[in-house]
Order: C-alpha cells, then sequence, then structure tokens
C-alpha cells in the first residue's frame, strides 16, 4: 500500500459527458496495434498467439512485469518494450484498458445506423429501409454521379435510381469508352456502385444546411399529412447531426465503418476448465468470424478473383459485422450448437444485464438491506418493521460506539463479539439509537419519486419487513411476495432531509396530479376447508 499513499491523485473535473460517432482516426489513435489473426492462445503453451485476438504485443503482458518470451522480468524493467517479442513490461491490468483495431478491406455500414427507429442513414439520404439493405448487401447499384448516361428508352438517367446488374452492364457499355478514364469530380462521369463503400460516398455529398433548409420548407409547404410527417422525421435527424456537430465534429459518413475496435481481452475472457476445455465469451467467436472473412476477403481480392465471388465475401463480411455489433437485430442470428444466440457487443450493454444498468445504475452499497414485505397494520403510517437481525446489522458502527461510549467495552473488537452474541444490552442500545434515525424503504422499479420514502423504524421478530397498508399504492406493492431495500441515510443533512421530506406521512398527495394516495388497500383473504 506504501507506493500508493503518496501516488498523485488521478481525479478529473469533469463538466459534461458527451457521445458521438467514431472517427477511423480516433479509433486508431486508441488502438495499441493491428489484429490480423483470428486465434486466440495456443492450446499448448496457453500463451497467446502473436497478432492475435488475445496479442500480447497489443493488449499487454499476462503476466506483471514479464514480456511474452521471458527476457525481461521484474518491475525494475517497467516500461522497457522487449526487442525480441515486442511486449512492453508493464502490470497485466492493461489487458482491461487497450483495445486493438481490424483494418476491413471494404467499408461496412453500422447496423445501429440502418436496423433501428429512426433510420438515419436512410433519412439522411432519403432511402426506404428496404431499398437501403439492396444497397448494403450488393442486392443493386445505386447510382452516384449520373453523368451523361441514360437508360434503355433513352432517358437521363437520375441520381440514386436503382439498377440491376443487367441495367448497369447495359449504361456502361452505351458509354464512350472516355467516360471511364474521367476524374470522380467530373459532373460528365457516370458513378454507381453498391454495399457500404457507396453509402460514403452519398453520406460524403450532403449539404447539412440545405438539406434542412429543403424539409423545412417541404414540411410547411406540403399538403399530404403523410409525406409531411416523413419530412419532419427525416428533419429531426438532419438538426440531431447538425446540433451533435456543434459539441463535437459528427461526420454521418462515419457511421460507414472502415475500422473496427477490438475491446481489451480481459473483457472478454477465456477461462481454463477442467479436462483442458475452455470457456471463452461469445464475443471471440464474432471477432473470429470477422477477421477470417476480413482476411479472406483480401486473399480474393489479391489474387483478382471473379466480381460475383468478391460481392458475396463483401455481404458476408458485412452481415459478420452486423453480428458482432448487435446480433439480436439480425433475421439471421448467429447461434452456438446448442442453438443460443451469440450475446454481441449491443447485448452487454443493453437491457437490465447490460453494463449500464447492471454495474453502472446498480451498484451494491453498504448499509442496505432487502427482505419480503408483509403487512403491519398496527404500525402507524410513518413506522416501518425491521427485523431485530438485520437492524442489528444496520445499525451495527452506531451500536459500537455506543457500546464504548457507556464503557461496556473498550475496544471495538469485544463489541463486535458482544453484538454477534445479541447479549440483551444490544437491544436497549438499539432501540434508543433507532430513535430520530430513520430509514428509507426502495420498492424497484423506482418509477417516480415515491418509490424511495423514509419512515421510523421499530424493531420486530421475524426476518420480513413490515409496511402499513395504506402506503403501498404509492410504493404500487402487495403483500404477495413483493420485496423491498432499506438504506440508512448517514449524515445529520441526510437524516434531516429524510425527516422533513421524505417522510411517509408527510407525502400523501401523488405529485403528478394531486390526488390522494392513501385510499383503502383491498386484500382479499380465501379460506380453504377440507
Amino acid at each position: 500500500m506504501a507506493r500508493y499513499k503518496d501516488a498523485p491523485p488521478t481525479q478529473k473535473k469533469f463538466s459534461k459527458i458527451s457521445i458521438g460517432l467514431a472517427s477511423p482516426e480516433s479509433i486508431l489513435a486508441e488502438s495499441k496495434g493491428e489484429v490480423l489473426k483470428p486465434e486466440t492462445i495456443n492450446y499448448r503453451t496457453h500463451k497467446p498467439e502473436r497478432d492475435g485476438l488475445f496479442c500480447e504485443r497489443i493488449f499487454g503482458p499476462v503476466k506483471d512485469y514479464e514480456c511474452a518470451c521471458g527476457k525481461y522480468k521484474r518491475i525494475r524493467y517497467k516500461g522497457i518494450v522487449c526487442d525480441r517479442c515486442g511486449v512492453e513490461v508493464t502490470e497485466k491490468k492493461v489487458r482491461r484498458d487497450r483495445i486493438g483495431h481490424i483494418n476491413l478491406v471494404v467499408p461496412v455500414a453500422h447496423i445501429w445506423y440502418f436496423r433501428s427507429l429512426p433510420n438515419k442513414i436512410g433519412y439522411l439520404l432519403g432511402l426506404p429501409s428496404k431499398k437501403l439493405d439492396m444497397i448494403i448487401y450488393y442486392e443493386r447499384y445505386v447510382v452516384i454521379q449520373p453523368g451523361i448516361a441514360k437508360n434503355e428508352e433513352g432517358e437521363p438517367v437520375q441520381k440514386l435510381e436503382f439498377l440491376t446488374e443487367e441495367e448497369y452492364l447495359n449504361i456502361l457499355d452505351s458509354l464512350p469508352q472516355e467516360n471511364l478514364y474521367l476524374e470522380d469530380s467530373d459532373p460528365n462521369k457516370f458513378i454507381a456502385k453498391m454495399g457500404a463503400e457507396c453509402l460514403i460516398d452519398l453520406l460524403q455529398r450532403i449539404d447539412l444546411e440545405g438539406l434542412s433548409y429543403d424539409l423545412r420548407h417541404k414540411a410547411n409547404n406540403e399538403t399530404s399529412k403523410q409525406r409531411k410527417t416523413e419530412a419532419l422525421k427525416r428533419l429531426q435527424v438532419v438538426e440531431a447531426l447538425k446540433e451533435s456537430n456543434v459539441l463535437r465534429e459528427n461526420k454521418a459518413e462515419w457511421m460507414i465503418m472502415k475500422v473496427i475496435p477490438v475491446i481489451p481481452p480481459e473483457l472478454r475472457p477465456l477461462v481454463p476448465l477442467d479436462g483442458g476445455r475452455f470457456a471463452t465469451s461469445d464475443l471471440n467467436d464474432l471477432y473470429r468470424r470477422v477477421i477470417i472473412r476480413n482476411n479472406r476477403l483480401k486473399r480474393l481480392m489479391e489474387i483478382k478473383a471473379p466480381e460475383v465471388i468478391l460481392r458475396n465475401e463483401k455481404r458476408m463480411l458485412q452481415e459478420a459485422v452486423d453480428s458482432l455489433l448487435d446480433n439480436t437485430r439480425k433475421s439471421s442470428a448467429v447461434k452456438t450448437d446448442s442453438n443460443r444466440p451469440l450475446k454481441s457487443l449491443s447485448d452487454s450493454l443493453k437491457g437490465k444485464q447490460g453494463r449500464f444498468r447492471q454495474n453502472l445504475l446498480g451498484k451494491r452499497v453498504d448499509y442496505s438491506a432487502r427482505s419480503v414485505i408483509v403487512v403491519g397494520p398496527e404500525l402507524k403510517l410513518y413506522e416501518c418493521g425491521i427485523p431485530k437481525d438485520m437492524a442489528a446489522e444496520l445499525y451495527k458502527p452506531f451500536v459500537i460506539r455506543k457500546l464504548i461510549e457507556r464503557g461496556i467495552v473498550k475496544t471495538v473488537k469485544s463489541a463486535k463479539k458482544i453484538i454477534d452474541k445479541k447479549e440483551p444490552v444490544v437491544w436497549d442500545i438499539l432501540e434508543n439509537v433507532l430513535k430520530g434515525h430513520p430509514v428509507m424503504l426502495n420498492r424497484a422499479p423506482t418509477l417516480h419519486r415515491l418509490g424511495i420514502q423514509a419512515f421510523q423504524p421499530k424493531l420486530i421478530e421475524g426476518k420480513a419487513i413490515q409496511l402499513h397498508p395504506l402506503v403501498c399504492t404509492a410504493f404500487n406493492a402487495d403483500f404477495d411476495g413483493d420485496q423491498m431495500a432499506v438504506h440508512l441515510p448517514l449524515g445529520p443533512e441526510a437524516i434531516l432531509e429524510c425527516q422533513l421530506l421524505m417522510l411517509a406521512s408527510h407525502n400523501i398527495l401523488n405529485p403528478a396530479n394531486g390526488s390522494l394516495l392513501l385510499y383503502r388497500l383491498r386484500i382479499w383473504f380465501w379460506v380453504f376447508t377440507t
């Protein structure tokens, strides 16, 4: 602990946190290296494979202050990068922080921005979801720049017009040979592409200010209610992108990914089991699929494979990235042998078990307890019954202090022994401590402010919390097995706030509409006879 005492504080003051689109440059700046191979660890040596998903050169050493080859060991070599294996000599905990990256051979669209509501890419380009899918999954060509091209009827080709393979080839045959060699910036050149690559070109050509003006004009002058609603929805997405650009740079083309970040290996672990087998995170399988398909496409492009094969591989790469980012949003989710969908990056963030609700919002706290609630009709409105054992544990530090102050014990250790033995003096002191020290009761889900209220505790026998039946309406609770959490306010300000503002007897009106909350609760009883 000595080396941590003199360490400078790492806390920083933040005025705000903003979330935006990550540019390829920012991903590369954060990354410590490119993951080139789909392998994880060597199954004979149990060491991470070089340039693989667990590579020590990219993510850091597996053992504290020891490089992969063993040339440098111990803390005195801290910060040195081994000239033999390329691993930095540092703590192994960096494997929780360092990210890698995968350079994609062709760009892919981010599934969050074309398979969600609202469809961000679709609204920006003015394309319906089905047509957008046809571009992304290499089913149709879309005209980016019509140039001098004409269709079979001799009419000029329109921008964002969809073409089949046959129509595209016919237009190319009808164009003069020199048109193919014109610069892309030349307005006479015909450009039509498919896949996420063409979406980058289309998104780069968007003028947000001009599009915003056109949509406002359309929304004001449109007579059809449906088209007006559509224009307003598109305007909302355009305005949101404009506003986000004020806080930090956000470009629409960043919704198309050229580089994929690889999260730290400790967040997708590979755990050895008995019998030489391994349990692995689903993310490793999803990353491996992306790397395998990316490497295969790179090899096929190098040997100049036919266009139809390349197109199929590009579509498969797009599907692999879709599964990695959000496997549940796809119609055909990637599954295990037991027919269970693999858990993607989105699954680890969203929902009750996700990172936000489970780990950031739902942290475990000290001075708290939990139990089933039962009816306590003899209680006063502002009272609740707390089991003796629960109260002894919750108020233990306060009881210890009183025991020492009264001279019953001299040390904290001996005070704890008396409390653990549940001697009669403990209950007398506990009764004294409880006076003027309320508790807060919380019933999940806390949907409005009355989901947490303060009560004056009373010691009771048993293991269930007793609650007055009239306060159940505010908590939306009943006595069929509901559980409630108990929290203890510690500071004098917190205790005063509970007594003045949060006490159940001070919250008898609904803050939403002023209606009475303390109306009679119906409790049904069944009598069974034999």
